[in-house]
């Protein structure tokens, strides 16, 4: 039996059904993983709360008529402090937006657009100087930032 040393190659060959099955999902199988992550991605319901309807991301047309009816909870929160800024001081305000932000974490990306509203509000009512008065480091300095931009 006589042995080559130099390789030989399949001219005309490209391999079998089960060769052209696999370059066949090479290529087709990252395309149907990223549109199929893609598509769970907009049936997540992102929100936090629950539903038993769940609308895809695209679906702005059913999705407006359900905000216009539910407020947001930092909606909510801004409200309630505000009209409780007519009749208490800031300072009071304040401790109860620092305990509502305590008492729902989630809150906590809205505390300063909430603080800055008030400290905004509070020069309306006190006047810039007793506004800052009631400033302390709620939320990063937000009320503070708030009433200087009111009074500006």
């Amino acid at each position: 039996m006589k042995h080559s040393t130099t390789p030989q190659t399949r001219r005309g060959h490209r391999g079998g059904p089960a060769r052209r099955i696999g370059r066949t999902l090479a290529l087709v199988l990252p395309v149907v993983m990223v549109l199929s992550g893609t598509l769970a991605v907009t049936r997540v319901n992102w929100s936090g709360s629950p539903s038993s309807s769940v609308l895809a991301a695209s679906d702005v047309s059913a999705a407006a008529p359900a905000k216009a009816v539910s407020h947001a909870p930092q909606d909510v929160l801004r409200d309630r402090l505000m009209s409780e800024l007519q009749d208490k001081n800031p300072g009071v305000v304040l401790t109860h937006l620092q305990q509502a932000v305590n008492g729902h974490p989630s809150l906590a990306r809205h505390c300063s657009s909430i603080a800055r509203a008030l400290g905004q509000a509070a020069v309306r009512i006190y006047g810039a100087s007793r506004a800052q008065s009631y400033a302390r480091p709620v939320c990063d300095t937000a009320f503070a930032s708030g009433v200087l931009t009111a009074h500006s």
